[in-house]
């Protein structure tokens, strides 16, 4: 008798399923074609995705890694990204002035984590209140606008396709190639997997955490500079990006324990949520419904990623399994050379 192989669903496959039946969903309610809605939530995802990166790769580093400081970041890099670009006149040190104080907040909580040995989430949030403090102090009468060619460009959508979003597509399988196919990601997913048997196998642990926080501070910065510019900057421009930065990167697959990263389930995670912020607002739904809905669903990914006993299934079932779930074979630990 010949025995079929059962192939298994990569983790990403039901966050771009949510994005499809909310897209369906939406187009049912408003009764409209869907293409306008496509090319909208494709424009707006980006921003989400570059800081659902930065947290996914904090998340995968082992539990209790979260970087709840990215929305104060995001706001910060976009305030400080129009302010220098317009007294210097250029946009470039506009963004690069972002990423260095992307860089400075992601420091202060490297230092925290590592050396004064607070919980990451204390000590992110400790980084949050200063970024939130100094944007408050920039935004007092800030007149910068942004730069109309920078915006230009993250306006552009030509046949429809922003072109933006195709510039984070390509910087998302760059991430992917690096986590598969690098030793450097293997020993990042590694640390993530079981920190104590990566550092006797040789893998400096502190040097993958301090790559992950400064990561994510950058990216945080850098999307914050961009949004800005495609809109304008604003003191709570970033508060949404916490909540959706943390939903879309459990939702696409990657695991809050640690040891698996999945970047293509951060877009498909972002395109679900935008399209279901577009779908809540058009039938009414209040902002605060939103964030309760969002929370619930974050929840209910958590319980079955779990594998939590439902309606009698053996407790056999209860361990998540890494490879199955994950189309690739566990990253092999490699000594330091």
């Amino acid at each position: 008798m010949i025995k079929l192989e059962r192939r298994a669903i990569p983790p990403w496959t039901w966050s771009f399923l949510a994005a499809i039946i909310v897209l369906v969903l939406t187009y049912i309610v408003s009764g409209r074609g869907g293409s306008q809605t496509i090319t909208l939530a494709f424009t707006i995802a980006p921003y989400l995705v570059l800081v659902g990166l930065g947290q996914m790769l904090v998340m995968s580093a082992g539990p209790g890694n979260i970087d709840v400081s990215v929305a104060k970041v995001f706001s910060l890099g976009g305030l400080i990204a129009i302010a220098v670009g317009d007294v210097t006149g250029s946009w470039v040190l506009g963004l690069a002035a972002a990423v260095a104080a992307g860089f400075a907040m992601a420091s202060i909580s490297v230092i925290a984590i590592l050396l004064v040995r607070i919980p990451p989430i204390v000590a992110t949030l400790a980084t949050s209140l200063i970024a939130s403090a100094i944007s408050l102090t920039l935004a007092k009468g800030f007149q910068g606008s942004p730069d109309p060619m920078l915006k230009g460009f993250l306006s552009w959508a030509p046949f429809g396709i922003p072109a933006f979003a195709v510039v984070v597509l390509i910087f998302t399988v760059l991430v992917s190639l690096f986590l598969k196919r690098t030793i450097w990601g293997a020993q990042m997913l590694a640390v993530g997997q079981a920190r104590r048997a990566a550092e006797y196998a040789g893998v400096n642990a502190s040097k993958v955490m301090v790559f992950v926080y400064l990561t994510s501070g950058v990216l945080a910065a850098l999307a914050g500079a961009l949004r800005a510019s495609f809109s304008a900057p604003n003191v709570e421009l970033g508060n949404d990006y916490l909540l959706d930065s943390i939903a879309v990167v459990v939702i696409g697959g990657t695991l809050m324990t640690g040891g698996r990263a999945v970047p293509a389930g951060v877009w498909g995670g972002a395109l679900f949520f935008i399209l279901l912020d577009g779908l809540l607002n058009l039938i009414g739904w209040s902002y605060a419904g939103q964030n309760v809905l969002k929370g619930f669903l974050v929840l209910a990914v958590l319980f079955l990623a779990s594998g939590a006993p439902i309606l009698g299934r053996g407790a056999s079932s209860s361990k998540p399994d890494h490879t199955i779930a994950d189309d690739h074979t566990e990253p092999e630990i490699k000594p330091l050379s």
